[in-house]
Parts: C-alpha cells; structure tokens; sequence
C-alpha cells in the first residue's frame, strides 16, 4: 500500500495537471490549482483505501438512491426588479380529516401564516429538505431559488447589463417572491446564510413589512458583517494572501466558465472531500447526505460563484437587525462552522436581546442537514411562539 506522502503527491498532481490546462487559458487558473492543491491532503487518507472508480460508482449509486431533495410543492414564478424569473414552491396547510376539503389552497389568506425559507449560496430551495418533510402540511410554507440558484433564472442585470449581485438585491427578490406566493397574512421568515443575510436586506428596504406582518424570524448560520475577517479555518497569513487573489481569480475562471467545468469534473474526488470539510463538522455524516450537498453546490456554475462572492465581502446588516426587535427570533449556528462562523451568530444575538441563541456542538455549516431534528425542533418552538399552533410543534418533536 502506498504511503501518505505518495498519495498526497498524487492528489497534488492531478490538481496541477489540471490547473496546467487551465494555465493554458488563463494565468488565474495556476492561482486556482495552488488554493485546490492545499486541500489535497485532506482526502489524501481516503485515496489510501478507495479506488477512484470505486469512489464514482459510490457517487452514481448515492445520487440514484438518496432520497433527498426530491420533495415538491405546487409550483410558482415571481419577477424579480430587473426582470429575473424567480422560482417557488408553495406547500400548503393539510385540514384535518373530515372538514371542508383535503388542503387550503388558493393562496394564503388575510389570517394564514406563511413560513418562508431562503437558502444559501451555492444550494437551492432543497437544501431545507428534513425541515420541509417534518413541517409539510403542518404550516403554509413557501421555499425559493435565489437568483441564478437551481431552477430560477440567470440574474438580467448580471447577464445583460454587467451590474453587480448584491445583497441588497437579493432582499428585493425576496419581496417579490413575498409579493407573488404569500401577499397577505402574516411572515415567518427564514433564512440560511446567504438567504439570512437577503432577511436582513429585506429588512433594511421594506421596514414597513416587517412591522405589519412579520411574525418572527430565523437566522441560521448566518452574519450581519465582517466576513471579509473569515479565515475559513486556514492560516491567518496564508487566509490574508488568499483574500488578495481570490476575486481576481474567481472573475477569470467566471470569464472561462466552459473550461473550468471541465476541471472541476476532472478533480470531483478533491472538490467532494474541500465540500465536505467546508459543509459538515462530523465524521460520520451520512454519505448520502454529503452527496446531495456536493450535488447542490456542483451545480452552481462557476460563473455564478464569481458573481455572488464580492457581495459578502460588502455586506453589512448589522443596523437593520433593529427591525426584529421585539419578535420572537431563532438565532442557530454549528459550532464548528468555518463559512459563517458561531461567533458572526452571537454578535447578532448580542443585538437581540430577546433572541433566542442555539449553538449546535459538532456542526458545521450545513447544519440543517448534519443534525436536522435539531433545527427543526428550534423551528417548530419558533412557530408555537408565533402561534402558529400545536401541529408545528409536533411536526417538530417527531422530526427526529
């Protein structure tokens, strides 16, 4: 059997080749194959025991039998500001047996309320998918792709007018899709990194929303600023030369998208263990778990993650989180998440005195995929403080 050292090699190698094609093209891609060359090591044990066709045919077989993700809801579109189509799925309130109809439909009524979940960067609207199974039919929930994200549209201003993402945009999408899935009756609104910062854009732009029908908020593993201090888990030193060249790099690789994809299939086996250690904290994270979120983040198009990023190093909600003063709000990160770190939760606690602050010990960014009884437990006790009912509640006891 080979030894570490050699195996490390090998992973290093095949980055490096594959950089060298990109070198070809651009000089962002030598840039590029240093940053993935620096996570070799951490599937370097792994080459030790699995074969590479082994490790594909283990992907093939978790992508056919994984159930996750495949969770649907009645279908909907919304217009964003600039003309991006915007895609949701509502999911209604089940009536209990024997009243008038099966389901509630039509939309939300004036005394309805609508639990509305925004995702992150990167995934989509199934990234909710263990929260979706335990609250189905429970509460009238809405769950939508951000822009250029899984199935809504490529952002027009991005691609036609070469205007900038930002997040305050992302907040006005948010409305739109509120507009559009759930125009009357009152909001819980709940939002995973990228999409908590897009809660806190919203509330920033359209106060008086959050004043005549918020109901309470979720902030999962999220920030309100700073996150161009994130280190992501590396060397400071080296974190502060990273930050330098990134965005560079990622603007050429988003100008050489068809290339690029072309590398990251070439190097999946790396990209799959730098995806893992950056989503889950655990060890023993259900295979088919790390799978469905390699497959999220695999389908963001390299073009898009160049778009998004500058946009995080620019944000700064932390004045509008004065708008969830006095609402009942879930503040809940992992305490080993190295994306949005557990510290970026507490100082938004900090601003919310009457927050309720979860930190869940051994999780990672993903957290509600790693431990979702959790997340849906701190869910369900949100929504019986809204008064949203028992049904929620206990949606959430069964969850696990």
């Amino acid at each position: 059997m080979a030894d570490v050292a050699d195996v490390v090699t090998e992973a290093v190698t095949e980055v490096a080749a594959a950089a060298g094609s990109w070198r070809r093209a651009t000089v962002a891609g030598a840039a590029f194959g240093v940053i993935a060359a620096g996570a070799a090591a951490g599937v370097a044990i792994e080459r030790l025991t699995v074969g590479r066709g082994i490790r594909k045919k283990a992907r093939l077989a978790l992508d056919a039998a994984g159930p996750y993700g495949s969770l649907r809801g009645m279908p909907g579109t919304a217009y964003a500001d600039d003309g991006t189509e915007l895609s949701y799925e509502v999911e209604e309130v089940e009536e209990i047996e024997g009243s008038e109809g099966s389901k509630r439909g039509g939309g939300a009524s004036g005394d309805t309320l609508t639990v509305v979940f925004s995702h992150g960067y990167c995934l989509s609207q199934d990234s909710w998918h263990f929260q979706r199974a335990a609250l189905r039919g429970a509460v009238r929930a809405v769950y939508w792709d951000q822009r250029s994200h899984a199935r809504s549209g490529r952002g027009v201003d991005q691609v036609e007018r070469d205007v900038p993402v930002s997040i305050d945009q992302l907040g006005r999408d948010l409305k739109a899709v509120i507009d559009a899935a759930a125009p009357k009756g009152p909001l819980v609104l709940v939002g995973h990194s990228m999409g908590g910062m897009t809660t806190m854009a919203l509330a920033d732009q359209f106060p008086e929303l959050i004043r005549e029908r918020v109901v309470g908020v979720a902030l999962v593993g999220t920030s309100s600023g700073q996150l161009g201090q994130v280190n992501f888990g590396l060397p400071v030193a080296g974190m502060n030369a990273v930050r330098r060249v990134l965005p560079g790099v990622l603007r050429t690789l988003g100008s050489q998208a068809e290339l690029v994809e072309r590398g990251r299939r070439a190097t999946a086996d790396l990209f799959a263990g730098v995806i893992k250690r950056y989503s889950f904290s655990r060890k023993d994270v259900d295979p088919a778990i790390a799978r469905f979120a390699e497959r999220m983040i695999e389908a963001t198009p390299i073009d898009v993650v160049a778009e998004f990023y500058p946009a995080f190093a620019e944000h700064d909600k932390a004045a509008a989180l004065e708008r969830f003063v006095g609402l009942p709000v879930l503040v809940l990160a992992g305490e080993q998440d190295l994306v949005t770190p557990s510290e970026h939760s507490e100082a938004i606690a900090s601003l919310l005195p009457d927050a309720r602050l979860v930190l869940v010990p051994d999780a990672g960014h993903l957290v509600m995929l790693e431990h979702p009884e959790v997340v849906t437990e701190h869910l369900a006790e949100l929504l019986a403080r809204t008064g949203a009912g028992r049904t929620a509640a206990d949606a959430g006891s069964s969850s696990g």
